[in-house]
């Protein structure tokens, strides 16, 4: 499957909504996904074009896309930067600056075709790009339950840390920490 990775664009906002949404309805999403269809679904379009003017910015979090020959967006994962010392997004406190994996998907005529790998070698390349602040690791957290996606981060180079969190709206799931570490 021939495709191209690259970082999205404040214009591409309407692609970034539909595929948002389409994320939402994979079989996987009430694990994977700390959102529903009907309530993005219900946010503005000024929602999702801040979203994408953010993601394209490339200062506090970047996106990137895996497009296929035809235009079609394939898959998509998001990059948070989180500053040591800084409540993050999720309530902790990095000891160290750090990046944040969030919004993976790949549709499912695209897995195993190396779109995954593609977009996890360019969030992890502007990771470490990033100078201010200097990245010294990657994570993610994924569901327990969600071996399939488990499996692709561990391929990616992604370990377990050891930490978990509760899984929202689950008291009795966790939510497992992987990491990569500059090398």
């Amino acid at each position: 499957m021939k495709h191209i990775i690259r970082a999205v664009d404040a214009e591409d906002w309407p692609k970034i909504k539909q595929l948002r949404l389409d994320a939402l309805l994979d079989p996987a999403a009430p694990i994977a996904f700390h959102d529903s269809y009907e309530k993005a679904a219900a946010q503005p379009d000024e929602f999702w074009q801040e979203r994408a003017a953010g993601a394209a910015e490339g200062v506090a979090a970047r996106q990137f896309v895996a497009e296929g020959a035809d235009g079609r967006w394939l898959g998509t994962v998001s990059v948070l930067v989180e500053h040591a010392g800084t409540a993050t997004f999720f309530g902790d406190v990095p000891e160290q600056a750090q990046t944040h994996v969030v919004g993976v998907f790949v549709r499912s005529e695209a897995r195993g075709s190396g779109v995954a790998q593609g977009l996890f070698e360019a969030a992890l390349d502007w990771s470490w790009s990033l100078a201010e602040p200097r990245v010294e690791r990657v994570r993610l957290f994924v569901h327990e339950a969600n071996g399939r996606a488990g499996a692709m981060y561990r391929k990616t180079g992604f370990e377990p840390t050891g930490h978990h969190l509760p899984a929202p709206g689950d008291g009795t799931a966790r939510e497992i920490e992987l990491a990569v570490r500059r090398g």
